[in-house]
């Protein structure tokens, strides 16, 4: 990950050096900021690998910020916040936001976070996926409908990702959520059907049958149902 460029948006003067320190010792090329006025500005400019992002700042919500970094690219956002209630978290994650670490954390943990959604973000190789007439361009992050794309953010992409790869396989909600989330998520169901509910809707705007692939077994997990004159 050396040399990667990494925006930080805190308003603690203290979580700043540490987090700059830290992450310059590893190769790491760090900008910081305070407040959320110059944001979007500093992001058009320096174009960060990832972007570390405080939710209360003294100027901006840290989830509409989130939101309108999505809007132009899908560069890994991982939220800093002490705020873990689980109506923040969930707002955030729906907003694009790739992870989200309670403070205090330590810099492995933060270090560990970046290089797993850089590799979220970034495919190794070309490869396309598929479902009825549900189709995934890993390589450029790109999913359609019959022909028509569909936006999805990346959680809902990630989601939809593990999904496709195992056609007709029920998944888990430990597994899904442990895996397009992390490990200490795996118990979060709510987080889990909240997603599901937004893919399904997604996917049905484009064609109606198609949120309906998304079968749950209750309690157990989900899978992709892949039509049955059509190949998996």
């Amino acid at each position: 990950m050396s040399g990667l460029r990494v925006l930080v948006v805190d308003d603690d003067v203290a979580i700043l050096r540490a987090v700059r320190r830290g992450l310059e010792a590893h190769g790491y090329r760090v900008d910081v900021l305070q407040s959320g006025a110059e944001v979007l500005t500093e992001f058009r400019r320096s174009r960060p690998d990832v972007i570390l992002l405080d939710l209360l700042l003294p100027d901006a919500d840290g989830v509409d910020l989130c939101r309108a970094i999505r809007a132009e690219a899908n560069v890994p956002v991982i939220v800093l916040s002490a705020v873990g209630d689980d109506r923040r978290k969930v707002q955030a994650l729906d907003e694009g936001a790739d992870d989200y670490l309670v403070k205090p954390f330590s810099m492995a943990e933060l270090e560990a976070r970046i290089r797993a959604a850089i590799r979220r973000t970034t495919p190794s190789a070309s490869e396309t996926l598929s479902a009825g007439s549900i189709e995934m361009d890993v390589t450029r992050r790109r999913v359609a409908v019959a022909g028509a794309e569909v936006h999805l953010t990346p959680r809902e992409y990630d989601l939809l990702r593990l999904l496709l790869a195992y056609p007709g396989r029920l998944l888990t909600q430990r597994h899904l959520l442990a895996t397009v989330w992390g490990p200490e998520f795996q118990d979060d169901t709510h987080i889990l059907r909240t997603f599901i509910h937004q893919l399904r809707n997604k996917l049905s705007m484009a064609s109606p049958e198609v949120g309906a692939m998304i079968v749950n077994d209750p309690g157990v997990g989900y899978r992709i149902e892949v039509p049955r004159d059509e190949p998996p």
